[in-house]
């Protein structure tokens, strides 16, 4: 059930997911650095500056980690997976980032993960305009246990433009806001799946470090996205 705060105006929920379903382009491939420098993640900054005098690519690898409170930082095996999203941001915004920080985005189930996913690849190939092609994608699993703002529990005035399925123009500002005033992140229903569950984490340490659950790929026939194959079953599946 939501419950306020004291002093806080802004509903939350404990959200418990043994599985949170978050899927990326299998392209991009683990951060080698996030996950073999030192266990504390106070010195990062000092050792990645030292290996990018010898080595320039590693700023481009390492991303903007400065964007990262140490204290926040998360590292080990696949930690990399989480902290990517936070270091390698995307400038052009995302429903609840304007570009200035980054967001952790994961799904309650699986189907919701692809709905989502799906959706954002054929918007990216549309507006890129290109033909027919497939796209690997790499898909992640971890477990959250974290209290998040709940954006289901507000009035619906406010929910409604948040969840709004082709504008950000109020989302953005109200996800700056919040990640400024402290949120850990929000939890939402998802846009593109309906009865499904998202969340948009704020920090790389309120999720749990996911491991690879297998690879799928999407297929984009010039238009939108029609399939996408499971490697796990070897099987193509139509998306209606």
């Amino acid at each position: 059930m939501p419950q306020e705060l004291p002093g806080r105006d802004h509903p939350v929920r404990h959200v418990v997911w043994p599985q949170a379903w978050r899927i990326i382009a299998s392209r991009y491939p683990p951060i080698d650095l996030f996950e073999r420098v030192s266990d504390d993640p106070r010195v990062w900054d000092a050792l990645i500056e030292l290996e990018q005098l010898t080595n320039p690519r590693l700023r481009d690898e390492a991303g903007e980690i400065s964007l990262v409170p140490p204290e926040r930082r998360v590292s080990g095996t696949n930690a990399s997976w989480v902290m990517a999203a936070f270091t390698h941001i995307n400038r052009r915004g995302s429903r609840f980032s304007n570009g200035r920080f980054g967001v952790y985005y994961a799904a309650g189930a699986l189907d919701t993960a692809i709905a989502e996913t799906v959706y954002h690849f054929g918007r990216f190939a549309m507006d890129a305009g290109d033909p027919p092609r497939r796209e690997d994608m790499r898909v992640l699993v971890g477990a959250v246990d974290r209290t998040f703002d709940d954006i289901a529990a507000l009035p619906n005035d406010v929910k409604g433009p948040l969840l709004d399925p082709s504008s950000y123009a109020r989302s953005q500002p109200y996800a700056v806001a919040r990640h400024d005033a402290g949120s850990d992140g929000l939890v939402y229903p998802s846009v593109r799946h309906l009865g499904g569950e998202c969340i948009a984490a704020f920090w790389p340490d309120t999720v749990g470090v996911p491991i690879q659950e297998r690879h799928l790929q999407y297929e984009w026939d010039g238009a939108r996205v029609r399939r996408f194959f499971d490697y796990s079953r070897d099987v193509w599946i139509d998306l209606s």
